[in-house]
C-alpha cells in the first residue's frame, strides 16, 4: 500500500525507537519527568514563547485552549473548514460551551475586514462576545495552504484592538515554517497562544504541545487534567519529538516538492480538476470531472494499492515521510487511473 490517507501514518524509525527506549522517565502529573520537561523547555524556546505544556493529542490540545481562554457562551472566530470545527466532533461545544463563526470560505483564511466585521463585541446585551480567533496554518481542509505573514500579523493586530485572544492551531506549523523559508518561531510570533504536533510531519507517534505566557500555561495545566490529559511516564513519547525535532525537521521540504510532484501527474489528467500551483506544502486536494464521484476513486484507489481520502466533493492525499519520490510517483498514476476508470 501506498498510504497517501494522511502524514500521521507514519512509522517510527530504528532510531527514534531507540531514542524512546533509552528515554528517562517520571511521573509527568507531578512535573518529574525529565524527557518531557526538556522538551517543554525546547519547544517554548524554538517558538518564542515562555513555557509549553505537553498534550497527548491535537484535538486534547485545541480544548485545553478554548477552556483556558473563553468561558461558556463565547464566540470563536475561526477559518471556514477548521479542524476545530468539522473534526473534533462537536467538542469545542460540549467542552467548553463556545460557539464558532467561520469564515473565509475555501481560501483558507480570513482577512483582517472579515475579522473586524465579525468580531462581536463584549458587554452586549444580545451578542455573545467575541473572545478568541483562530487560525489555521497550514490549512488541512482548504489543501495545505500557507497563510501569508501579512495577513497573519495585521488579524492579529486587529484581534489585540479588539481584545481577542489570538491562537494559532499548528498542527502543520512546522510545515509552514519549511515552506515559508522562515524559523518556526517567526510564524509563532504574532499569537498569543499556538499548538504545535509532533505526530505528523515530523513523524513521531504522537504528541502536541500549547505554548504561551507562564500563566496561560499554569491555567492551561488544569484544564489538561479536567480533560484527562495529566499524563505519568511519558518521557517515551517526548523522547521520541525530540529525536524528530533533530533529524526530520530537514526533510519537510522533500514531502512538499513531492506533493507538488503529484499534482503535476495528476493535473495533466482530464479527469482530474487541480492547478499544481494551488499546493503550497504537502496535501493535495484535487476535485474530478463532472460525473465522477470522489469515493468511487478512493475506492478504485484502494483496490489498486494507493490510500487517499475523500474530502467533501474532491480527494485529498498527503505526502510524508513514509513514502518516497517514486512511490508518491507511482501513487499520483495510481490515483490518475482510477479517476479515469
Amino acid at each position: 500500500m501506498i498510504d497517501l490517507r494522511s502524514d500521521t501514518v507514519t512509522q517510527p524509525c530504528t532510531a527514534m525507537r531507540e531514542a524512546m527506549a533509552a528515554a528517562p522517565v517520571g511521573d509527568d502529573q507531578f512535573g518529574e519527568d525529565p524527557s518531557v520537561n526538556a522538551l517543554q523547555e525546547r519547544v517554548a524556546a524554538l517558538l518564542g514563547k515562555e513555557a509549553a505544556l505537553w498534550t497527548p493529542t491535537g484535538t486534547m490540545a485545541n480544548q485545553v485552549v478554548l477552556r483556558t481562554l473563553t468561558r461558556p457562551g463565547d464566540d470563536v472566530i475561526v477559518t471556514a473548514e477548521s479542524h476545530l470545527v468539522w473534526s473534533e466532533t462537536g467538542a469545542g461545544g460540549a467542552n467548553a460551551g463556545v460557539q464558532f463563526t467561520e469564515l473565509g470560505a475555501s481560501r483558507g483564511y480570513f482577512t483582517p475586514d472579515e475579522f473586524s466585521a465579525a468580531a462581536k463585541p463584549s458587554g452586549h446585551d444580545i451578542l455573545p462576545p467575541t473572545t478568541l480567533l483562530s487560525i489555521e496554518n497550514t490549512h488541512n481542509r482548504a489543501g495545505g495552504v500557507v497563510v501569508p505573514l501579512e495577513i497573519v500579523d495585521e488579524v492579529c493586530g486587529r484581534a489585540r484592538e479588539h481584545g481577542v485572544g489570538s491562537y494559532l492551531d499548528g498542527a502543520r506549523l512546522w510545515n509552514a515554517a519549511a515552506a515559508l523559508e522562515i524559523d518556526s518561531a517567526r510564524v509563532a510570533q504574532p499569537f498569543d497562544v499556538v499548538w504545535v504536533a509532533f505526530s505528523k510531519a515530523l513523524g513521531a507517534p504522537g504528541g502536541s504541545m500549547i505554548v504561551g505566557d507562564a500563566d496561560l500555561i499554569a491555567r492551561a495545566r488544569r484544564h489538561r487534567r479536567m480533560l484527562g490529559g495529566a499524563m505519568r511516564q511519558v518521557g517515551v513519547f517526548a523522547a521520541a519529538a525530540s529525536h524528530a525535532l533533530d533529524e526530520h525537521l530537514g526533510d519537510i521540504a522533500t514531502d512538499h516538492a513531492n506533493a507538488r510532484a503529484v499534482a503535476e501527474v495528476l493535473a495533466a489528467s482530464d479527469a482530474v480538476v487541480l492547478d499544481p500551483e494551488s499546493v503550497q506544502s504537502n496535501i493535495v486536494i484535487f476535485q474530478l470531472a463532472d460525473g465522477i464521484r470522489p469515493e468511487d476513486v478512493v475506492a478504485r484507489a484502494a483496490a489498486a494499492g494507493v490510500g487517499v481520502f475523500a474530502v467533501g466533493t474532491g480527494v485529498r492525499a498527503v505526502t510524508h515521510r513514509d513514502v518516497s519520490t517514486e512511490e508518491c510517483l507511482e501513487g499520483a498514476r495510481l490515483l490518475v487511473a482510477a479517476a479515469e476508470a
